[in-house]
């Protein structure tokens, strides 16, 4: 408990003097990277639905798991910061800042400790997907040592997530979709084939699940988060899709089906049979899904703010894996 505490301290002294800085820069002061915290390798992460169809949320669980996932979750924002300020401004003190931080978790085998919970493992495999997102955007900028530690560290944890979604014997939600995302980028960021061979197989097992209406029947049983569901579930598969420039009439199915929810989740609470939670406004994802799909689903812009760490930063920004379709 003691060094989860001080672990959660530290990293979130450096989150906070990191976002600091950067509104130091944005107003043309000068900044100095913070030093990496101590890289975390137990992950002590809990469930927080009550019931069988995990659509009630207990407060007070949902805030421990925050608390204790919050070290990683700082480290990630970080990072994602750094190189998404790169590739918009190209300052290379932004680069050497996220390289020097994937670094000094790779060589302390971060993350690759115990994992107390299956809510361990997801936060891993988010985490570890938006590590290799962001390492796209700064990796041109690496010395060749740097990016041997560095990819060496996301191909042990692309088998580690492989090997923990192979053994599932459980449904193959929105999740393994997710391991699909985080594996396909450190595919794509290696150049190892092995990596992207088994984020297609994944997309392929997900476009295999998508109904002729757009549903997905394992989200669909979410209750009263059925619509947030098949929003969660979209936005890896929509990011695989640019990354292996694949084009499915599937995902534009589900994608259409989710996104019309948002407006109208009448099918929804049909299919469910219950009320639904509405989202705010159109998932940040359809920027991605816009740049890459061959016709366009909407005309209206997404979010100016539309940030994700665990998929690459700003979503509105192209990420250098991606497809963009031609013209």
């Amino acid at each position: 408990m003691a060094s989860r505490l001080i672990a959660h301290t530290v990293a979130s002294a450096f989150a906070f003097a990191f976002a600091f800085a950067f509104a130091l820069a944005g107003q043309g002061a000068a900044w100095a990277c913070p030093t990496p915290p101590p890289a975390v390798r137990d992950i002590d992460a809990n469930r927080y639905y009550t019931d069988d169809r995990s659509s009630i949320v207990d407060p007070v669980l949902k805030a421990r798991n925050e608390a204790a996932v919050k070290p990683v979750n700082d480290y990630l924002d970080v990072v994602a910061r750094a190189a998404n300020r790169f590739q918009v401004g190209g300052g290379q003190e932004d680069a050497r800042c996220a390289l020097a931080w994937l670094q000094a978790w790779a060589r302390q085998d971060a993350l690759l400790g115990r994992m107390s919970s299956n809510q361990s493992y997801y936060t891993r495999k988010w985490t570890l997907g938006g590590l290799a997102l962001n390492y796209a955007r700064v990796q041109a900028a690496a010395p060749a040592a740097q990016r041997a530690a560095i990819e060496a560290w996301f191909k042990r944890l692309a088998d580690a997530t492989m090997a923990h979604a192979d053994a599932g014997k459980g449904i193959r939600n929105n999740h393994y979709y997710w391991e699909g995302l985080a594996v396909t980028a450190v595919g794509a960021v290696t150049r190892d084939a092995r990596y992207t061979d088994w984020g297609r197989k994944v997309f392929e097992h997900a476009m295999g699940q998508i109904q002729p209406d757009g549903s997905l029947p394992h989200e669909m049983a979410r209750a009263s988060k059925a619509l947030h569901y098949h929003l969660y579930a979209a936005a890896p598969l929509v990011m695989m899709a640019s990354i292996l420039d694949r084009r499915d009439p599937a995902l534009d199915r589900l994608v259409r089906f989710a996104v019309d929810g948002v407006a109208d989740p009448t099918p929804f609470e049909r299919m469910s049979g219950v009320a639904q939670e509405r989202p705010a406004r159109a998932p940040g994802w359809i920027a991605i899904y816009e740049r890459h799909a061959d016709k366009p689903l909407s005309a209206a812009p997404p979010p100016p703010n539309n940030w994700d760490a665990r998929m690459g930063g700003d979503r509105n920004l192209p990420n250098p894996l991606e497809h963009p379709r031609a013209g």
